[in-house]
């Protein structure tokens, strides 16, 4: 397991939806979990590093839908900046010999067939990395296959993220 400096300081980008009041509260994903936090477990703050992956984001959540970005409205959804507290430590899931330290295969996000590494299969390298201590998993974007892009899947415990106050809807940075 290798670890990362998660960088102090840095403005993290959240796509959220218009609707929700709060933009980072995190309590939706005890219930339903993502990648990196099972169901039922913890909470977990999903951020993307820049903008790049913010909007690769949205290309993800439109697969299967006969949208394309451009066929949204510009009030689709809002980007949010946030700003975790400083001195955290996450899993490292980019570099290759972090993937391989944790035993995905050196394509993921992608399995050797092409396919999106299910949930699942990242959920007991999370618990690993959570009871060990780590605040995070700092992840190549599974928004896409090429792994382009770069998230966060930060764990707040009983800390709290600050964002900035801003909505930036979707016309904005489309």
């Amino acid at each position: 397991m290798l670890r990362v400096a998660v960088p102090d300081g840095h403005g993290w980008l959240r796509v959220a939806d218009p609707a929700w009041d709060d933009p980072i509260d995190v309590s939706y994903s005890v219930t339903t979990g993502g990648r990196w936090n099972p169901p039922h477990t913890w909470a977990a703050l999903y951020l993307s590093l820049d903008l790049d992956t913010a909007r690769l984001q949205v290309l993800r959540m439109l697969e299967g839908t006969p949208f394309e970005p451009d066929d949204l409205t510009d009030d689709a959804y809002d980007l949010v900046t946030v700003t975790l507290p400083d001195a955290q430590t996450a899993l490292d899931v980019v570099s290759d010999a972090g993937v391989a330290a944790v035993g995905l295969p050196a394509s993921y996000p992608a399995t050797a067939s092409g396919a999106r590494v299910p949930h699942e299969e990242c959920w007991p390298i999370a618990t690993d990395a959570h009871d060990a201590g780590l605040d995070a998993v700092w992840c190549r974007s599974a928004a896409t296959l090429d792994g382009s892009g770069r998230e966060l899947s930060w764990w707040p415990g009983d800390r709290h993220a600050n964002r900035d106050g801003t909505r930036s809807p979707y016309g904005n940075w489309r």
